[in-house]
């Protein structure tokens, strides 16, 4: 399918592309700019050139760049266009996937959680009020792009038309609408799809002038050939070569042997392909913006906090054994640069921090939160609430003998306390396919009645598959027995930014969330991993800056901390432990841990 007669930009022919009239290879990283702290972005991007790529590959999530509707955000770590311009003084041309949908293991694959407060709303088709803010986002997205299009002498040189679309439907209005919105808009040089290469994947994901590209990990040959029958005029391009894996909550840390993954990128450049390496550098689900898998074979899969995707270049800007073999792979292709590599980022030693201060979150609930009043429970949604925990809170009257209590459409995890003591734990990411409901033994209810509360944390909305529009907090109702429970208080817990907490130590009764603080001292900033041996589950903050989520689950046990993010002299450290009290420390160590190592899918 050609895409233009120009000569100008990036324009493919059956062999390869030219660019502004010269044969060009793609040869691409993929590195998200909202996945790094911007003060690494330099770093990140030298070592991608380094490796002897000349173009950077990144994805926009929406998402970050418009929090509530008809409010943007371009500026600091959502600088779209200071990224790309970054890139570009590192001599890094650029693909940009402007989505609207990302998937990514990000939170509901980069779209807005905005978008599931109507509850008529659908998602990644044609659907109205689904395409009116579509065309919002990218009439604010687009003028931070087209300045930096290589049509107009930027180092922008695609442009992606969704994402991998033919993996979840087949509406080609939706697609039109989105490459003429991006026309429109003034993208008048290359635009893609990139989709698994499989017949009905390409059926619904490829678009007439648009060029189609494949994603795949292994088996070049074949999926060239799949990309042929609906690309005969183009190149082959592999958009996504998954040289690495992603992990889940409960599962082994995935990786990928790099001979072998060095031996399919030689296969590809052989053929004279153009590729992007999916994840050169893979980054950190910094805060809440993990995504997660569902299926029938599965059920519900949060995704954990490191993105390090076994990538060449690690989590912590590290360079693997993959880095050097991709980079000796891309020298038998392609001139290498002739400036080395940067030295491995300085990392820092601690140890042991106290966390003396403690503060039972339900104790300090309305320091926290102002509660809306419903008499029937609402979705974090409802509650112009996107990310975070959210509690409810009723009165259940007495005398009651013990019976079941059942939270209908749980999203995802809930913890159940009579007058503040543990009862159960409900988890969707453990009761397997079909386990979005769930039940709890309620003890008896004593003749004066009791006060319920339930706790239901966000774990990450569905980012692939048909589970998209994935509601948080509890979706129908409670039941305690056959009698529905209404007038609640409901508690948003969103924890954008860390909560305050009062100096001192205050008792909590095991098994309930406990915020504890404490402060180090820093001589010279550099990066540095929190290891929560002893901890449960929960959330970790330093001077503010959101970590991500921890789980004694597994396979992550430590949390990687940016060297921006510390200071010199004193800096504080926050954790809500979901079960505490917890240890009363944590560590911090120059050594990451991803967990119990496994082989990665082969895809």
């Amino acid at each position: 399918m050609t895409t233009t007669s120009t000569t100008t930009g990036l324009v493919p022919h059956p062999r390869g592309f030219t660019l502004d009239g010269r044969p060009f290879r793609v040869l691409s990283g993929a590195l998200h700019y909202f996945r790094v702290h911007p003060a690494q972005w330099d770093d990140r991007l030298a070592r991608l050139r380094a490796m002897g790529l000349n173009t950077v590959e990144t994805y926009v999530a929406w998402n970050r760049h418009e929090p509530e509707p008809g409010r943007f955000d371009f500026t600091g770590p959502n600088d779209l266009a200071g990224f790309v311009r970054a890139a570009a003084r590192h001599g890094l041309k650029a693909i940009v996937r402007p989505g609207p949908y990302i998937c990514a293991e990000w939170e509901l694959g980069g779209l807005p959680a905005w978008l599931l407060k109507d509850p008529g709303m659908r998602l990644r088709c044609a659907h109205p009020g689904y395409l009116a803010a579509v065309d919002r986002y990218f009439d604010a997205l687009m003028p931070e792009l087209v300045p930096l299009l290589a049509e107009n002498g930027g180092p922008v040189i695609a442009l992606q038309v969704e994402n991998e679309y033919g993996s979840y439907g087949n509406d080609a209005r939706y697609l039109r609408h989105l490459a003429d919105g991006l026309r429109r808009r003034g993208a008048t040089g290359l635009l893609f799809t990139s989709d698994g290469p499989t017949e009905p994947m390409m059926q619904g994901g490829t678009l007439a002038g648009v060029l189609p590209t494949a994603n795949f990990g292994s088996r070049a040959g074949e999926s060239f050939e799949v990309l042929r029958r609906w690309s005969p005029d183009g190149p082959p391009v592999c958009m996504e070569f998954w040289n690495g894996w992603f992990d889940h909550w409960h599962e082994p840390h995935h990786v990928r042997d790099a001979a072998d993954a060095a031996a399919v990128l030689d296969e590809m450049l052989a053929a004279g392909a153009s590729v992007n390496l999916y994840m050169a550098h893979g980054g950190t689900n910094f805060g809440f913006m993990n995504g997660a898998n569902e299926d029938a074979e599965h059920g519900y899969q949060p995704t954990v906090t490191s993105y390090d995707y076994d990538a060449a270049i690690s989590e912590a800007g590290e360079l693997t054994p993959k880095y050097w073999a991709f980079r000796e792979v891309i020298g038998r292709h392609a001139d290498l640069p002739a400036a080395p590599p940067p030295p491995a980022p300085p990392r820092l030693k601690l140890g042991d921090v106290r966390l003396p201060h403690a503060a039972p979150l339900l104790a300090h609930l309305d320091d926290l939160s102002t509660p809306v009043l419903s008499p029937h429970t609402l979705t974090m949604e409802e509650v112009d609430q996107a990310y975070g925990l959210i509690l409810y809170r009723t009165w259940v009257s007495g005398p009651r003998e013990p019976g079941p209590l059942h939270l209908d459409g749980l999203a995802d995890r809930a913890q159940v306390f009579l007058d503040g003591v543990p009862v159960a734990v409900l988890d969707r990411s453990t009761a397997g396919p079909g386990g979005a409901d769930a039940t709890a033994h309620l003890p008896a209810v004593p003749a004066g009645g009791a006060r319920l509360d339930i706790l239901v944390e966000n774990c990450g909305r569905v980012n692939y598959g048909p589970g998209l529009h994935d509601r948080k907090g509890i979706t129908r109702g409670v039941r305690l027995e056959r009698q529905n429970l209404f007038s609640w208080q409901i508690y948003p817990l969103p924890f954008i930014d860390a909560p305050v907490l009062p100096d001192g130590a205050a008792a909590a009764l095991p098994g309930t969330p406990v915020l504890r603080r404490g402060t180090f001292e820093v001589a010279d900033p550099a990066d540095t991993f929190v290891r929560l041996d002893g901890w449960e589950k929960g959330l970790c903050w330093v001077n503010g800056f959101h970590l991500g989520r921890y789980w004694s689950a597994g396979p992550q046990r430590t949390l990687y901390v940016p060297a921006p993010v510390l200071r010199r002299g004193l800096n504080e450290l926050t954790v809500l432990e979901l079960h505490g009290p917890g240890p009363g420390l944590v560590t911090l160590t120059d050594t990451p841990d991803l967990g119990t190592e496994a082989a990665a899918p082969e895809v």
